[in-house]
């Protein structure tokens, strides 16, 4: 690894949506990018190939975080491999959407083991690490349903309001050793996990957002720019909403 990267960062979910426009914001900040994917590597590789033309480094990671004793390998390779992990965006999340009288137990226990149990095997993977450095920044992508709740999603909602949790009690653990740990909680950004919303829907949605758009990706990547910087060392445990004044 080229001397010029002096902080490794690990982006769950980075072949797509907020976590490609982090993995090239962080990129574009100077650190050496590792972009994690669970199925699609042409996309995956495609991140990487655009971090590299704009001048940058990285490399791509397969694993699905919902499986603990995967992650656990797969990230401790990364540490040895370019070594360390400096800073860990936990985005990985998956949708299955009905509504609570209808939904069974697999669409409840996929969510959960992807977003909330995922967070807890990527953010265990590098406690130890982070520690030794005495340095890092872990950031954990919640949402707005999280905090307000939205009709069709109670496992979703289940799953980012444990992340809240998860981070205000990380952030208290990691704090004597200068490792900040928060949240974002984006609105509705415009990404593919929404582009099975209907028209009519979308236009309900629009017509509930005080600044009247969606937000992008790149709204997300400039907060998580921030969180990753030293300008935000005294910043933990806190939950920062980008959702254009939808819940306040």
């Amino acid at each position: 690894m080229a001397e010029t990267y002096k902080k490794i960062a690990l982006v769950t979910g980075g072949s797509r949506g907020i976590g490609k426009a982090v993995a090239l914001r962080l990129a574009a900040e100077g650190a050496f990018v590792v972009v994690n994917y669970a199925r699609n590597e042409s996309a995956a590789q495609d991140v990487v190939a655009e971090i590299e033309k704009a001048g940058g480094k990285g490399a791509v990671s397969k694993f699905d975080v919902s499986d603990y004793e995967t992650t656990q390998k797969m990230i401790e390779e990364i540490i040895v491999e370019h070594g360390g992990i400096h800073i860990l965006i936990n985005n990985a999340g998956i949708v299955h959407d009905t509504l609570l009288v209808r939904m069974n137990k697999e669409d409840w226990d996929k969510v959960i083991s992807t977003n909330l149990n995922g967070v807890f095997n990527c953010t265990k993977a590098v406690t130890r690490t982070m520690m030794k450095q005495r340095w890092g920044r872990i950031i954990n992508l919640t949402s707005v349903v999280g905090e307000m709740g939205n009709a069709g999603q109670t496992n979703y909602a289940a799953s980012k309001a444990g992340i809240i949790g998860f981070t205000k009690a990380a952030a208290r653990e990691m704090a004597p050793r200068s490792i900040t740990v928060n949240a974002i909680s984006p609105g509705f950004i415009l990404t593919d996990i929404n582009d099975s919303l209907s028209d009519e829907i979308k236009k309900q949605y629009i017509e509930r957002i005080p600044m009247g758009r969606y937000g992008s990706p790149e709204d997300i990547a400039g907060v998580v720019a921030f969180l990753t910087s030293e300008e935000a060392s005294y910043i933990t445990g806190e939950v920062i909403r980008v959702n254009g004044g939808i819940y306040t």
